[in-house]
């Protein structure tokens, strides 16, 4: 599937900073132009194949959440991974049955993935992926959805388990209103009319039974989001997926992630292959 998919690759404009990169491209599966940040380890040669990990943004932010949370150019050259961060403004980083404008799960794995695999020596046995919140969502979605093309993965605070009076809950006490149940709405219906849960990480588990790679997921214990990590970890245990689950104090911020994120990093290198 993914040597069919590495040919195609959409209009990127590229602008290079050092060691690190920044993507601009239109795509036919997004109404606006997607941006994408690339670091890649000073010590990065076209002579060695190089680990590759894509951090995915929480809703609410975009392509430079990652860069502005930690210092990614340190990370790639202290792991000699390439770092890939692109934007997945509100889309929950799916494909929208009712917004052609919103169709990110297709932009990711035909457009992104071809670029990064054309433009980098990376090694394909050693491919990983993580995010926070919608990010960290995103993260075990893909993982699940495309387990072959994934070493493993990573979400910290996610938003796990689709669920509009959650989602409610989470937007009225970061805005002060329903935009982020609302945005949702507008790429998966009305929560009245469609079964939102069908989107959660614990439904795609359930559609995927023979799923059983390993994974790393935390969450602070002071998160609104904490319960989404406690229903995985138990669907985990009692699907026997090898899941590494961190609960530790912390909240839904930045400096958590700031913190969380490295043990990230530390994962994914003692899986390398």
């Amino acid at each position: 599937m993914f040597k069919a998919i590495l040919l195609m690759v959409g209009l990127f404009t590229t602008h290079s900073i050092q060691a690190q990169e920044k993507w601009t491209f239109q795509s036919e599966y997004l109404a606006q132009p997607d941006t994408v940040l690339v670091f890649r380890p000073k010590a990065y040669s076209e002579n060695e194949k190089f680990p590759l990990v894509y951090l995915l943004h929480g809703y609410s932010e975009n392509y430079k959440q990652w860069s502005q949370t930690t210092d990614l150019q340190k990370l790639a050259d202290q792991y000699n991974f390439i770092v890939v961060t692109p934007d997945g403004f509100t889309s929950f980083y799916i494909n929208s049955p009712i917004n052609k404008g919103s169709r990110y799960e297709d932009l990711f794995f035909r457009e992104l993935v071809p670029k990064v695999h054309q433009s980098f020596n990376i090694d394909e046995k050693n491919i990983f992926i993580s995010g926070l919140s919608m990010g960290g969502y995103g993260a075990l979605r893909y993982f699940i959805l495309y387990p072959d093309y994934f070493n493993t993965a990573g979400s910290t605070s996610g938003a796990l388990e689709i669920n509009y009076p959650n989602f409610q809950k989470v937007s009225q006490l970061f805005w002060q209103t329903n935009r982020m149940a609302d945005d949702l709405a507008k790429n998966i219906g009305n929560p009245k009319t469609e079964n939102w849960n069908a989107y959660s990480i614990s439904t795609l588990l359930k559609q995927n039974p023979d799923f059983k790679k390993p994974f790393l997921f935390d969450c602070g214990t002071e998160d609104i989001l904490y319960s989404n990590s406690v229903v995985l970890k138990a669907q985990a245990d009692r699907l026997k997926i090898p899941v590494t689950f961190i609960s530790q104090p912390g909240s839904h911020n930045t400096e958590y992630w700031n913190k969380s994120i490295a043990h990230h990093f530390v994962y994914f290198q003692q899986h390398i292959k």
